[in-house]
């Protein structure tokens, strides 16, 4: 027999949705959903909201309570007003609002308080990918001997390389991390390769690189990604050392049949990760 419940606590939400400057966090009681959200300085729904759910205002209709802060409301019909702590807000559907002021606002609704921001599962998309971290080994001391002008020239030479080489392997660049790059793959083989290839092309400008490749899945937003395995790769980086690429056991399993040599470095604890990874070196032609 199921336990009737009478108090939630925000401390142990059902959900919470984040995107830039704003945090929901929603309890469910007795079928009533009520969310306590926070508002950051600079927040506006048409600059933070708006690009996520396309409508031209928001289309859901607020009642709750200002705990802090000050928000100013334009509704589609012109009409403007503030709320401030202590108010009791109702505000109907076809509106703009933002924060004023220095102080973060913070509000209780229990209308709208799932409908006007999309769950996180509506921001992001999971997909099964292999990813390649590459990093310059030294690259603030060979900068420094080098020059600023010289170090310049030669990390665009080297960019052009990766991005040659991505479009070889059908890889896409992620982003570009200050001496490194992040990268997706559809096949771990191809990973693999473009991660000898990358080495291969730093060498040929005199560079030294080490990397990464791991395969599992990734939170796809706004044209980055997040998770777990992204975690994982980059603390599997963080183990490699000079010269080395480093595969997790789970992308060496997947490109088996791709004729790729490794070496056996065994089970590698790594920073703030739970348990183990078995590692693997790719061993050079």
């Amino acid at each position: 027999m199921l336990t009737e419940r009478h108090v939630r606590s925000f401390s142990a939400p059902d959900d919470v949705i984040e995107i830039e400057s704003v945090r929901s966090e929603i309890v469910s009681l007795k079928g009533i959903a009520v969310a306590r959200t926070t508002y950051q300085p600079g927040w506006r729904w048409s600059t933070h909201v708006r690009p996520v759910v396309g409508t031209e205002s928001c289309q859901t209709h607020h009642v709750g309570y200002v705990l802090k802060g000050k928000v100013h409301v334009v509704l589609d019909d012109g009409t403007e007003f503030d709320m401030s702590a202590g108010d009791v807000l109702d505000i109907r559907p076809g509106h703009d609002a933002w924060v004023l002021g220095d102080e973060p606002a913070e509000t209780i609704e229990w209308m709208g308080a799932r409908s006007w921001i999309p769950s996180r599962g509506a921001l992001t998309e999971r997909v099964l990918a292999t990813l390649v971290f590459t990093d310059i080994v030294d690259s603030t001391g060979t900068a420094r001997r080098m020059g600023a002008h010289a170090w310049g020239e030669l990390i665009i030479a080297y960019e052009q390389r990766v991005r040659d080489s991505l479009a070889r392997f059908r890889g896409r660049e992620v982003k570009q991390t200050g001496d490194g790059v992040l990268a997706t793959f559809d096949g771990a083989g191809r990973a693999i390769r473009c991660a000898v290839a990358l080495r291969e092309a730093a060498g040929d400008l005199g560079l030294t690189t080490r990397a990464a490749v791991h395969t599992g899945e990734v939170e796809v937003a706004d044209g980055d990604i997040h998770g777990l395995t992204v975690h994982e790769a980059a603390r599997i980086l963080a183990a490699a050392r000079s010269g080395e690429i480093f595969v997790s056991a789970t992308t060496r399993e997947l490109a088996r049949d791709a004729g790729l040599d490794f070496e056996d470095r065994g089970e590698h604890h790594l920073r703030g990760l739970e348990g183990s990874l078995h590692l693997y070196a790719v061993r050079e032609a």
